[in-house]
């Protein structure tokens, strides 16, 4: 089956919030995608879906999701994978992602996106859910790198190549959250910059940036990956400098929490769109 490829243009983006709807559509700016998390667009109508369809009309559209349980040992819940297509199918996105995590058991949800082992037997789970996506919904997706906390003993495979791994696998694509990137390697005493220089930047068609919320430990900082600030400034340098290896890609900004007002929001797209076009001049040939 041919799978339809991740294609959204190669500018910032901003999650879409109700709040900022009239201001979106009074506003002449022209952001360039907008982000929707798929489970708050699940049910059948009412005024989420009428924005969305206004949206629509004028936007490139990224759906992103958080409930699937990828990383999950348990079987995909069909029922949900089955209103995601539905949506999918609705809206014709140029992108759906999901999150190397998991976020349920037993028929229960967990309002949380939990870590994994990287494992050869996780490995195996996680392709085969991801297969199991793009077959049903007939599109690439993109897989995105977590935010961790904690180390597993069990993991045997680093985290960039796993994720290189199920890329090369599946054929999907990743979504690189450089926030995420940063928060884990500050919570375990690693170097950013070494991470990404192992990580499969081929295989990236997104990035997500965001802010992050810091609590100091006796044992150090503790990062904790919020979506409630601006983008903080060493997550910044890591994306001009992603931005000058890979060239221009769709970014999107991630603030989720304490909402700012649309002028604020807008701001921190037109500091990744200003990254955008000046490192892209430094682009190899």
């Amino acid at each position: 089956m041919i799978h339809l490829p991740a294609c959204l243009p190669r500018t910032a983006g901003l999650g879409f919030k109700p709040a900022h709807f009239e201001q979106i559509r009074a506003d002449r700016r022209r952001v360039g995608f907008f982000e929707i998390h798929a489970e708050n667009y699940m049910g059948a109508g009412g005024l989420p879906h009428a924005q969305l369809t206004a949206l629509r009309a004028d936007h490139a559209l990224s759906v992103h999701g958080v409930g699937l349980s990828i990383g999950g040992a348990a079987p995909l819940d069909r029922d949900h994978l089955a209103r995601l297509k539905t949506l999918c199918d609705r809206y014709a996105p140029e992108s759906f992602s999901e999150h190397l995590a998991w976020s349920s058991h037993d028929g229960a949800y967990l309002n949380d996106l939990l870590p994994l082992p990287y494992t050869e037997e996780t490995l195996t789970t996680v392709c085969a859910h991801v297969d199991q996506v793009q077959e049903t919904l007939g599109r690439q997706m993109l897989l995105e790198n977590p935010a961790t906390y904690v180390l597993f003993a069990q993991s045997t495979i680093p985290e960039t190549e796993f994720l290189r791994i199920i890329a090369t696998r599946t054929g999907c694509g990743l979504l690189l959250d450089l926030n995420n990137l940063f928060v884990s390697c500050s919570n375990h005493r690693r170097d950013p910059r070494a991470m990404m220089a192992d990580f499969p930047l081929g295989a990236v068609g997104e990035i997500h940036l965001g802010g992050h919320a810091v609590e100091h430990l006796p044992s150090g900082p503790l990062l904790i990956d919020a979506h409630g600030s601006p983008v903080a400034d060493p997550v910044w340098a890591l994306y001009a400098e992603t931005i000058r290896r890979t060239g221009p890609l769709p970014t999107l900004i991630e603030w989720d929490n304490d909402l700012p007002d649309w002028p604020t929001l807008a701001a921190e797209a037109d500091r990744a769109t200003e990254i955008l076009a000046r490192e892209v001049c430094h682009e190899p040939a």
